[in-house]
């Protein structure tokens, strides 16, 4: 006897439309995951911390709607009721392009004046609560409900358990494959967003006008799918910015990306809304950023005839060692292929600069060449990828080294104090280098400071700080582009508990979530304090 006893629809006569709609439901629940991230990343980043939470609340979304799927189906074995479900999962999974980003917004608003501590952390929980949980528990359901109506008799229950797991599990894979490697870098997140959901959308709508019931809840559903495929791409992720200066917003496998044209400036963002990647002036004027500073690694080193960049963006310190000292070979290495495209059609970055698209550390278990100035610049939002923090890393960047050569290393967050993520890279790159071959340079006005390690070629050789004196009684256009910045010097000082990252622990997101979490809060203070003194009221007709 079939399970499906309530209602016999001619269309699952064969069950492949129930098989066709697990793989459907499987290729969904997978799309829309890696499309959370994407839509989650100029707010949160894209770190290890929010792909867990990401990860987390999908999966017990989907927990729950097995749970509740199974009751339904053996309370009431009516196919119609689980299609209905995909139906609703796929219209919100459509709106999600045209209103997530501004749940976005509204959650992080609410959260910033009210949450002191792990506000990133909370405010990404909190947005894939509401955003992406309801329709993936609708998801949930649709297994369990369609084991009971594809069973005919407990003689083939294993078969079709098993014949409908690996539907879901391919449709699984090509739904984690094709938005990474074809459709985000192709079209975007808001169009894979409609593409998946789309796919989706089709199932109960021919499900339904095959039955020739519910037809007004598809006409409404298939509008309101069109009204967000044409209308989301009209504000863009980047809605909070003036549209005149945005040159270019778009997508890459590995990052979202923004380009903006200013006055002054052209400037490069990588999937946080409140960081900047890559700089070129419009004018002679240094760029006020950490490259300027960054400038007196070669200055410092022995020699400057070589350079290697690890993060090459779209070439800001590039173009500053081609100003400054045009003597110097570059070889610059990017992971993100669309960056270098960008730095081309955007950027002023010299042609004859050789840029391999690579991970840095895996360019340097390849190479055999040695450099004068190592710039490590490679950076997954706000932090520096755990592979390229560690004992391990650092040891590799010391061997490609000439003697007399100075590494730089951009620690972006101003953050000190025992657990800070500045401590941790100050202890790990001083167990390679030695802590007398330490400097540091905070950059006035950001929040960046940089980091830099001598290879001193023996213990006769000149110190750093004699390598600082020269530069500074030194009077070449490199030199006299440093004096101009005037860094302050400050020597390192290991504690004496040396928090050393490697291979196997580098906790570097969780501590560079608690610097930013330290810079939310000194920026949100005064908001906090309105909102207890005077209400939302108050603080409203602040923020107008």
């Amino acid at each position: 006897m079939s399970g499906a006893e309530g209602v016999k629809r001619p269309i699952l006569a064969s069950k492949v439309f129930l098989y066709v709609t697990e793989f459907v439901s499987g290729m969904a629940v997978m799309a829309a995951e890696l499309g959370a991230q994407r839509l989650l990343a100029p707010y949160f980043s894209s770190s290890q911390i929010v792909w867990t939470i990401i990860i987390g609340t999908i999966m017990i979304a989907l927990a729950l709607g097995a749970v509740f799927g199974g009751r339904w189906a053996d309370r009431d074995p009516d196919p119609d009721r689980m299609y209905m479900r995909v139906l609703v999962a796929a219209v919100w999974i459509a709106l999600i392009p045209l209103v997530g980003k501004y749940i976005v917004m509204l959650v992080s608003g609410a959260l910033i004046v009210t949450v002191s501590t792990n506000f990133l952390t909370i405010a990404a929980f909190v947005c894939c609560m509401v955003i992406f949980v309801p329709p993936l528990f609708l998801l949930g359901t649709v297994t369990p409900a369609l084991n009971k109506f594809a069973t005919d008799s407990l003689e083939d229950n294993a078969s079709v358990v098993g014949r409908l797991s690996a539907c879901n599990t391919v449709g699984s894979i090509l739904g984690t494959f094709l938005p990474t490697f074809v459709t985000i870098p192709a079209v975007g997140t808001f169009v894979t967003f409609l593409v998946f959901s789309g796919l989706l959308l089709a199932l109960p709508v021919t499900y339904f006008l095959s039955a020739q019931v519910h037809r007004v809840a598809c006409a409404v559903s298939v509008v309101v799918f069109a009204a967000s495929a044409v209308c989301s791409p009209l504000t863009g992720f980047a809605f909070w910015m003036d549209k005149r200066t945005l040159a270019y917003e778009g997508e890459s496998m590995y990052n979202y990306l923004q380009v903006q044209d200013m006055p002054d400036r052209t400037i490069l963002s990588t999937n946080v809304l409140f960081g900047v990647q890559s700089v070129t002036m419009k004018s002679n004027e240094p760029t006020g950023m950490y490259y300027d500073v960054a400038l007196a690694a070669p200055a410092i080193a022995e020699h400057a005839d070589s350079a290697l960049i690890l993060g090459m963006g779209t070439g800001t310190y590039a173009r500053a060692l081609r100003k400054y000292s045009p003597g110097t070979t570059v070889t610059g290495v990017e992971i993100d292929s669309k960056i270098t495209q960008l730095a081309n059609t955007y950027f002023d970055e010299p042609a004859d600069i050789g840029v391999a698209i690579y991970d840095g550390r895996a360019w340097l278990a390849a190479s055999h060449e040695r450099f004068d100035v190592i710039m490590v610049d490679a950076y997954q939002d706000i932090t520096i990828p755990f592979q390229m923090s560690s004992k391990e890393f650092f040891a590799l960047v010391h061997e490609h080294l000439n003697d007399g050569g100075v590494m730089v290393v951009n620690m972006n967050m101003i953050s000190d104090g025992e657990g800070s993520i500045n401590e941790a890279l100050t202890d790990t790159i001083a167990s390679v280098f030695g802590e007398s071959n330490l400097v540091t340079a905070d950059v006035p006005h950001t929040t960046n400071r940089e980091l830099f390690a001598l290879k001193r070629g023996s213990a006769s050789s000149p110190s750093i700080r004699q390598r600082i004196a020269a530069m500074r009684a030194g009077n070449t256009a490199l030199d006299r582009a440093v004096d101009q910045v005037d860094p302050v010097f400050e020597p390192v000082h290991v504690g004496r508990r040396p928090v050393v990252l490697t291979d196997d622990k580098a906790p570097v997101e969780v501590l560079g979530m608690r610097a930013i979490d330290g810079i939310i809060a000194e920026q949100a203070g005064p908001y906090r304090q309105i909102l207890r003194d005077e209400g939302i009221g108050g603080l409203l007709r602040e923020v107008r």
